[in-house]
């Protein structure tokens, strides 16, 4: 029994070691996942986004709520642009594949405001939401603008 748990235990942890890329079976699917994942935190961020704008009215608990689901899809959809995922249904650009460190750079800044915009959310005060969501947006515009195809 211990061996087999061992062995269970031993195989869990290599499947975490394996490459982020393994999760697709075909270069679609991951295609498919990453646009999911921004079309999600698109319709989080936007949320945010009317109430620091003033277009809706300020709600502290769903600042945070939705603050919290960008955090999280922030994190998704990069492992998706691997090998392959160039071609097919896709507004990405090659500069993602051709300008790597670029791109890494871009996307790390991004999730970086997306903490911001995660603390200040939390902190129940729409001045805070309204002065961390410009920076927030300006790095995913910046992203959109250098990577993305219109």
């Amino acid at each position: 029994m211990k061996t087999m748990l061992s062995l269970l235990g031993a195989s869990m942890v290599l499947s975490l070691a394996l490459p982020a890329q393994a999760q697709f079976a075909k270069p679609e699917d991951a295609i498919k996942y990453r646009k999911a994942s921004f079309t999600v935190m698109a319709a989080h961020f936007g949320r945010l986004g009317a109430m620091a704008n003033g277009r809706v009215p300020y709600d502290a608990k769903a600042a945070a709520d939705n603050a919290d689901t960008v955090s999280a899809l922030a994190k998704l959809p990069w492992a998706a642009f691997g090998e392959g995922t160039d071609k097919g249904e896709t507004r990405a650009k090659p500069e993602i594949w051709k300008e790597s460190a670029k791109f890494k750079e871009a996307s790390d800044k991004m999730q970086a405001e997306i903490v911001k915009l995660n603390v200040a959310a939390k902190a129940g005060n729409l001045d805070a939401l309204k002065a961390a969501f410009g920076p927030a947006g300006a790095s995913c515009k910046a992203c959109h603008d250098n990577f993305r195809k219109d």
